[in-house]
């Protein structure tokens, strides 16, 4: 029996990113767009409050990963800039709390780009009949913007992000909510990501097969025990592996 639905993690698999969250110029040009809109921080006032309030909203929450490219995904990160806008005595709508998010992340992105091969693998996927789906540690802010500007959006049956769920992978929980919503059979499906904690290891839990990518951004970490291990992100090898191979 040959894989019916592919389920994949984002980045380090299909996306190479880096980011930066420490960088001093972040801070003052965030500053100054808080100022902006009458919330005046120094640079690092806003770090050392930005930094305060997001270990308050994680609180009782356990960070698996810190070597993680993606900073406190199961918290909603908007809310976070909201309440900076707030602690200024400055009521920030929705709108303005995600916008200064997204800048957030624009200011911390060195780059975000795809892999050689991925949107060609994702299309062989999709000639083939096959169900594709995303599960991803990631905001929801970030990421579905990333996901449409990469072109990559319609290639998926469906989106799973951690921020919206208050959960992560390698809970079971994000796994068994994104197989119940979509009715997915344990049985044809495999997972695809580069962390052996969470992707690999989390999806063996919840019964799917898998397969591993070490990327440049891998965790620091032995080669887990997947049904199968790819050295790099080489899309040919991997579409190779996902149309033919059997379970």
């Amino acid at each position: 029996m040959h894989y019916e639905t592919y389920i994949f993690d984002l980045y380090g698999t299909l996306v190479d990113i880096h980011t930066d969250e420490t960088l001093p110029e972040l801070w003052e040009k965030l500053s100054l767009f808080f100022g902006y809109y009458g919330a005046f921080y120094q640079p690092e006032e806003l770090q050392t409050s930005f930094q305060q309030v997001v270990e308050s909203m994680e609180s009782g929450q356990a960070r698996l990963r810190t070597d993680s490219h993606e900073a406190f995904p199961e918290i909603q990160i908007e809310n976070v800039f909201q309440q900076l806008f707030v602690q200024k005595n400055i009521q920030a709508s929705e709108e303005l709390s995600t916008h200064t998010a997204q800048f957030f992340r624009v200011l911390s992105t060195e780059y975000v780009r795809l892999y050689d091969g991925v949107a060609p693998m994702l299309q062989s996927l999709k000639d083939d009949g096959k169900r594709v789906y995303l599960l991803s540690n990631a905001q929801r802010v970030f990421t579905e913007y990333e996901v449409r500007a990469l072109g990559i959006f319609p290639y998926f049956d469906g989106i799973f992000l951690s921020s919206d769920h208050g959960c992560k992978k390698p809970d079971l929980l994000f796994f068994t909510k994104l197989l119940d919503t979509f009715h997915i059979p344990r049985e044809t499906a495999v997972m695809i990501g580069n962390d052996g904690i969470c992707d690999i290891q989390g999806a063996k839990n919840a019964g799917l097969s898998t397969i591993y990518i070490r990327s440049n951004i891998s965790p620091e970490e032995s080669i887990p025990d997947a049904d199968h291990v790819l050295s790099s992100p080489d899309m040919e090898e991997l579409t190779n592996i996902l149309l033919h191979s059997h379970l």
